[in-house]
């Protein structure tokens, strides 16, 4: 086989492992409570009193809801097939575990861009928030639905057949992400200790891409927004492969 013919092998073997948990998973109730209702009550409780307008909120909303959404699939699919031993056999088919990942950080990525439609058309239809730039808006919600799509994949790695223990884990990373990633609270406004933070925090990126959609200007360029993105991608998963294939050699 060539490699153009082992590419599209290896492709078509991600998509199948992406829509077996779309099938399977997208609608578990502790998928949809981590992965929508969690993030639409934590803004709720931080919207409440705030000052900051529609156009403000809205972005923000999108953020933290991408970052709980993309990341709650496969903390959840990966331990729940250990247990039921269909991931060894998986992971002992003829793909690459380059396959494994795109096809289990897909499934993430999948779900996460369409439930942030469900605050987007709330913006448009009930705030009447209007997106001012197309572009931004898009690039935010697909590289960092991957993103962090990619960072839940990462996390499952761990050899446990418990979604518990992912998820508590994951949950160490993912509120303080919310807090120094200027969703709720401005970068300028971030203490000085915490502006180094900033830099290290994929949400950071995504969400300044966001908010410019929204409002037309950025922190910083967006294409250093789109390049970090692409670089915590390709951290995410070289770290992701080599954690898989240590833990199921």
């Amino acid at each position: 086989m060539g490699r153009n013919g082992q590419l599209y092998a290896e492709l078509n073997a991600a998509w199948a492992i992406a829509k077996k948990d779309i099938a399977i998973y997208y609608f578990k109730p502790n998928i949809i409570v981590s992965g929508a209702l969690f993030p639409l009550f934590m803004f709720l409780a931080f919207a409440a009193g705030n000052s900051a307008g529609p156009s403000v909120m809205i972005p923000g909303l999108i953020a933290i809801t991408i970052l709980f959404s993309a990341s709650s699939i496969e903390p959840v699919s990966i331990p729940i097939e250990r247990r039921m031993k269909t991931f060894d056999r998986l992971v002992s088919a003829p793909i690459s575990l380059n396959a494994v990942v795109l096809g289990e950080s897909l499934s993430g990525f999948l779900y996460s861009t369409g439930i942030a439609f469900v605050p987007l058309i709330a913006g448009l239809l009930i705030f009447r928030t209007p997106v001012i730039s197309i572009a931004p808006l898009v690039a935010g919600i697909l590289l960092t639905s991957f993103c962090f799509a990619t960072m839940g994949t990462l996390f499952a790695a761990y050899p446990t057949e418990s979604p518990g223990d992912i998820m508590s884990m994951l949950n160490l990373v993912r509120l303080p992400l919310i807090f120094i990633s200027g969703v709720f609270i401005p970068i300028e406004s971030i203490p000085s200790i915490g502006k180094v933070a900033v830099y290290f925090s994929p949400l950071t990126y995504g969400n300044d891409l966001i908010q410019a959609a929204y409002n037309g200007h950025s922190h910083f360029s967006l294409l250093v927004d789109v390049a970090m993105l692409f670089i915590f991608i390709l951290i995410f998963q070289i770290f992701a492969n080599q954690l898989y294939k240590r833990w199921n050699e």
